[in-house]
């Protein structure tokens, strides 16, 4: 039998504090050798501005994760189809047998897993008194980073920036009221840089939103909009300042603009990025050396973090009696 879990399964029985620890020991296993994960495919429809990614991962060193996720990312669904960007199912296999132990929804369980990669880039890489955040995008990525911090920092202020006024308001709102945190809609970018110890990047921008002059000593940068060779949410000033640590070094070569531009600029070589995240968690590189360095946290998104949270929604959903059993 085979659980069948809805994005409202999911949701239920999914929290951010569980994802960021099991996203972290993904990233200790990857580290470690222990995780076996090709890169993603990606088939374009250009016709419909759309996406088509497969992604493929499995983690062994006691999370014993298998698991496959189909997404499509289409820019246009929310305005001219009614739907959300991002849609994608999970297919979690019992690494014993390959027998299909669970089929979920992927749309939330992505957006939650993003923000907790974010929040274990945070954990090792903001100051330890980091509290003033700053968020570029009022979408619903957005909403999940900025949770993904209030869990590993004490948050004391937000000021979010998006370039729709009316959303960046309905977000401050939004976020005000889950996470019990001031959250003030600003007018201008250069308002959620100044003065902030974390800032999120968040959008759907293809060309940088903001000014890497605009950078203060000790700031800590969590960009995970961009994730294609040729569009970018830094510009390379930023990335130039910045210690620079990748989900994926390899990934990030292959699919981040915000990299692979400044890269083909001669700007800075491969050289310049400091370790892959899980390097830093598994203790084989330091995160952040002082107070005074610009680190940045670069995100395309990796299968290890879909396997390592779905194989955590499918033991809390038993746990639970979520969800509906099918046999195929």
């Amino acid at each position: 039998m085979t659980l069948l879990l809805s994005r409202q399964d999911v949701a239920g029985v999914l929290t951010m504090k569980e994802a960021i620890e099991a996203v972290e020991e993904g990233f200790r296993q990857f580290a470690l050798g222990q995780v076996a994960m090709p890169q993603r495919t990606a088939i374009r429809i250009a016709d419909h501005h759309g996406v088509h990614l497969t992604m493929p991962a499995h983690i062994g060193g006691g999370l014993d994760a298998l698991a496959v996720k189909v997404v499509t990312v289409y820019l246009d669904n929310p305005v001219l189809h009614k739907l959300p960007t991002v849609i994608g199912l999970v297919l979690l296999n019992d690494p014993r047998t390959g027998a299909p132990l669970a089929v979920m929804d992927a749309g939330f369980l992505t957006a939650v897993r993003t923000g907790a990669a974010s929040g274990v880039a945070t954990k090792y890489l903001a100051r330890q008194d980091a509290s003033a955040v700053g968020v570029f995008g009022g979408g619903v990525q957005a909403s999940t980073q900025l949770e993904a911090i209030c869990a590993v920092r004490r948050v004391s202020s937000v000021h979010v920036y998006d370039v729709d006024a009316g959303r960046a308001r309905s977000y401050a709102e939004q976020a005000h009221k889950r996470l019990q945190v001031p959250v003030v809609p600003v007018d201008q970018p250069q308002k959620a840089v100044a003065g902030q110890d974390i800032i999120i990047l968040a959008t759907s921008a293809t060309q940088p939103v903001i000014d890497g002059n605009w950078l203060e000593p000790g700031q800590h940068i969590n960009a995970i909009g961009s994730h294609a060779p040729q569009t970018r949410e830094l510009d390379t000033t930023a990335v130039v300042r910045a210690k620079v640590v990748p989900d994926f070094v390899d990934a990030c070569l292959v699919e981040a603009g915000d990299i692979i531009i400044p890269i083909t600029e001669g700007a800075i070589t491969r050289d310049h990025l400091h370790a892959s995240l899980g390097e830093i968690v598994a203790g084989r590189r330091p995160g952040r050396e002082n107070d005074r360095e610009i680190t940045l946290f670069k995100s395309v998104g990796l299968a290890l973090q879909d396997a390592s949270v779905a194989r955590l929604v499918f033991r809390r959903a038993r746990e639970a009696g979520a969800g509906t059993e099918f046999a195929f």
